[in-house]
């Protein structure tokens, strides 16, 4: 039996025994000068019974002496104690052998510290996933941002992407985006006891206007607590060098603010991983990462390539996941584990990759209204943390 077993045991005899001590009654004073006890006075106080005993010695006389007990117990030698804390006087005592005492509240300290035991031993047992399961906001993007927070917070989520919502440029965060709206949308992230793995915030120019945008971009992650900042990439060839080198120059800056720069598989020139794993490497810089999206595997190969395959070619470049599912023809709008893509093949390679934790994002429900969405939500959030605790297991 485990530790956790005996100490589990140990709490239910404990318990289980207690009724018996309380129903006991004294056995009977008899002549022996080891047993000379003869109850006078028994009440109740506090469902605890006391009884005034009269301990004999043959030396001193009787001494009148009040103990609380449920019942004698075993005479206890010198050298050992009562196994429920109370100290017991050895039996060489000038007034004859002591008993016991075998309190109420000894019972009780005794049955939690057997169940302290028992759930130090569970989490021993049970450590903590380093998987963040969230959801982004673009299933409430009908509705302003604190209506997709308040959704998130009750489907049970303790993370939030920050992403399309209903407003001026359609997006949480953006270059248009002042650092005192950042810092609201921070505020009421907390106020929800939320926290924000990554916000993407749409584009940016080119050049250095491109890294000022970014910069800023960061900064307001910072005052949204965002931990990272995604960007979409390109799919036109002649800026693809100068996009990426827009990005590696905003880099140094992102890693003094501690914000992770990540790319996600967005169609054009970064619609499959070895697509995404060239752009990585155009950067060159360790604060720019990949956020792999199996969904839009599937949708910008229309239905071609199966994530489960192209998993494996980005291989020490992912810190964080989109979950998408996708149903052909061209359709991202489902909730996970209703459509194609098969998540428990994905996160395993993903993991064998160098993926071991980190944030696990819901990005697309089934569209309706919010009673609806909410629902979508729950089921999406039990599906996600079903798939991790088989794949830990």
């Amino acid at each position: 039996m485990t530790a956790q077993g005996n100490a589990l045991s140990f709490a239910h005899n404990l318990a289980s025994r207690a009724p018996l001590f309380a129903s006991r009654e004294p056995k009977a004073a008899t002549s022996s000068p080891h047993s000379m006890i003869r109850p006078l006075v028994t009440r109740e106080d506090y469902g605890v019974r006391h009884r005034r005993c009269r301990f004999a010695s043959p030396r001193s006389g009787p001494v009148a002496k009040t103990r609380p007990q449920y019942g004698p117990t075993r005479n206890v030698g010198k050298d050992q104690g009562n196994a429920l804390g109370n100290g017991v006087p050895p039996n060489d005592s000038p007034e004859g052998v002591y008993y016991a005492a075998a309190t109420r509240r000894g019972f009780l300290a005794a049955a939690g510290l057997g169940l302290a035991a028992a759930r130090a031993g569970a989490a021993e047992q049970q450590k903590p996933s380093g998987w963040q399961v969230g959801c982004w906001t673009r299933p409430w993007d009908k509705h302003e941002y604190r209506v997709a927070l308040d959704a998130i917070a009750e489907a049970g989520f303790k993370h939030a992407g920050l992403m399309t919502t209903k407003g001026k440029s359609n997006l949480v965060i953006s270059t248009a985006t002042t650092p005192e709206e950042a810092q609201q949308v921070g505020e009421e992230v907390k106020k929800r006891g939320l926290s924000v793995p990554c916000a993407y915030c749409g584009g940016f120019p080119l050049g250095e206007p491109g890294v000022a945008a970014l910069k800023k971009l960061i900064d307001c992650c910072v005052a949204a607590t965002s931990k990272a900042l995604m960007v979409g990439g390109t799919g036109d060839a002649k800026s693809n060098d100068a996009y990426y080198k827009t990005i590696a120059d905003a880099c140094p800056y992102a890693a003094e603010k501690g914000i992770e720069i990540v790319l996600k598989p967005h169609g054009g020139l970064n619609a499959t991983g070895p697509q995404c794993r060239k752009c990585v490497e155009m950067v060159g810089h360790k604060c720019f990462r990949l956020w792999y999206d199996p969904g839009n595997i599937f949708f910008y190969s229309n239905g071609e390539l199966d994530p489960a395959k192209d998993a494996a070619t980005v291989d020490g470049l992912v810190t964080g996941v989109c979950i998408k599912d996708y149903k052909h023809p061209k359709n991202v709008a489902v909730t996970p584990g209703t459509g194609q893509v098969d998540f428990k093949a994905v996160l395993a390679l993903l993991k064998k990759g160098g993926f071991t934790a980190g944030p696990l994002v819901i990005e697309t429900l089934t569209p309706g209204e919010l009673p609806a969405l909410l629902a979508e939500a729950r089921k999406a959030r039990k599906f996600v943390e079903d798939v991790i605790q088989g794949m830990d297991g």
